[in-house]
């Protein structure tokens, strides 16, 4: 199964979902396809397709489908290369005005770069795209989320910086400790 999913972006990219038909419609593509729209209107008689679900419901179809064709949101593209699926993704242009601008096109490159997932920029090279798939062996994810708290502790920790709060806090009480020894102080005399 082939799982298309264009985000919840309140634009359409109808240009995918005519790209991905036109494949089906050449046989190219054999497999079932299915596809969560979002607020794209699209009507296919090749193709499954569905506004929005639970993301509970969504990673169960990552999680069936062989290959997921997305747009450059992070979210799904995280989500299905930890489940190790193939991954290609197009971004959504804003000349076509389905963004407000291009930052799909930088988060693609990266991830492609990385080696995590295949770039569609030419739509008529869909079938190539495919093609490639087939031999294709995204690198394995590994998350940075531990080297990035281990970088904020050492901030914090070993260099002995203190946020803005916490200098406040400790002053706050401070400030609190030396009334409350001035009260006591008066009330002893």
């Amino acid at each position: 199964m082939i799982l298309v999913t264009l985000g919840t972006q309140d634009k359409s990219f109808e240009r995918l979902l005519k790209a991905i038909d036109q494949q089906i419609e050449k046989g190219l593509i054999k497999e079932k396809v299915i596809v969560q729209a979002g607020y794209t209107k699209y009507k296919s008689s090749n193709m499954e397709i569905f506004d929005l679900v639970p993301q509970k419901e969504m990673d169960e179809l990552i999680e069936k489908s062989r290959i997921v064709i997305t747009h450059g949101g992070v979210g799904t593209i995280l989500s299905a290369i930890k489940k190790k699926k193939i991954v290609i993704a197009a971004a959504r242009l804003k000349k076509y005005k389905e963004h407000v601008n291009d930052h799909q096109k930088q988060i693609i490159k990266e991830f492609t770069k990385r080696g995590y997932i295949l770039e569609l920029r030419d739509f008529n090279q869909l079938d190539k795209i495919l093609e490639k798939s087939k031999t294709f062996h995204p690198k394995k994810f590994e998350s940075n989320t531990q080297n990035m708290v281990n970088l904020i502790e050492d901030y914090i920790e070993k260099d002995n910086h203190i946020s803005w709060y916490n200098k406040f806090h400790l002053f706050f009480w401070c400030i609190i400790g030396i009334i409350i020894i001035r009260l006591v102080w008066l009330f002893i005399k």
